[in-house]
């Protein structure tokens, strides 16, 4: 019997990587997507609801009860963004929803997209660092059975998928060759959006021994099973 997981973000690159994998894994029996809007996607596994309040899910309780993992892959850039804003999107929506669901699945495990550089002591200079540190830290401190934050660099994008922030995709359609240069000078520096849903869903069924992954664990997450 599998696991049945909820998945934030599906509408952006890391989280529709995570997607696919987790509908495509033989050992997840359900997956649930959060979002604004509906996915142009249909699947035996696959869930919908469609929210728009990030700070209270109460009209949606319900629905929200009986999964094993949540993989929080919701994200924004900060460019251009107050502290203010970036630490609403990025922190109160990311807990509002950890604390509903830890409370109605209390021995659920808990994945984070955080990103590399954050910063865990909260005090940096850094701003979009330091409010991902706050959010990792609470996250962790949250009481999941076990909480695991991701630290991607560089992500190549697979399965065709696109980045919906269009600098970033400007970056892939022009410069991606770069990405692939470091890689292959720098193997574990780079990882791609398959080996983040691997990771992920290695994490949610075996566990993991570091809660905070760079690169190099989320390649070595990726290619996992209880075997090895």
């Amino acid at each position: 019997m599998g696991i049945k997981v909820i998945i934030t973000g599906a509408t952006g690159m890391i989280g529709k990587g995570v997607l696919l994998e987790c509908l495509d894994h033989q050992e997840i029996d359900m997956v649930l997507t959060i979002g604004r809007s509906a996915l142009d996607l249909a699947h035996p596994k696959l869930q919908q609801i469609v929210h728009t309040d990030f700070l209270n899910y109460t009209s949606i309780e319900d629905q929200l009860k009986g999964f094993d993992a949540c993989f929080l892959c919701m994200g924004i850039s900060a460019a251009g963004l107050s502290e203010k804003k970036y630490r609403t999107i990025t922190y109160d929506y990311t807990l509002s929803l950890a604390k509903t669901l830890h409370h109605l699945n209390p021995k659920m495990i808990c994945t984070y997209v955080s990103g590399a550089g954050t910063d865990s002591t909260e005090k940096g200079r850094t701003m979009w660092a330091r409010v991902k540190g706050k959010t990792e830290n609470d996250l962790l401190d949250l009481g999941f059975r076990q909480a695991y934050m991701f630290r991607p660099g560089a992500i190549i994008p697979l399965r065709g998928i696109k980045s919906r922030t269009k600098s970033y995709q400007f970056l892939y359609d022009y410069f991606m060759w770069l990405v692939k240069l470091v890689k292959t000078i720098s193997p574990n520096s780079v990882v791609n959006t398959t080996q983040i849903g691997l990771a992920m869903i290695h994490a949610a069924l075996h566990g993991y021994e570091k809660k905070i992954l760079t690169p190099k664990d989320i390649i070595n997450l990726s290619k996992r099973n209880p075997a090895n």
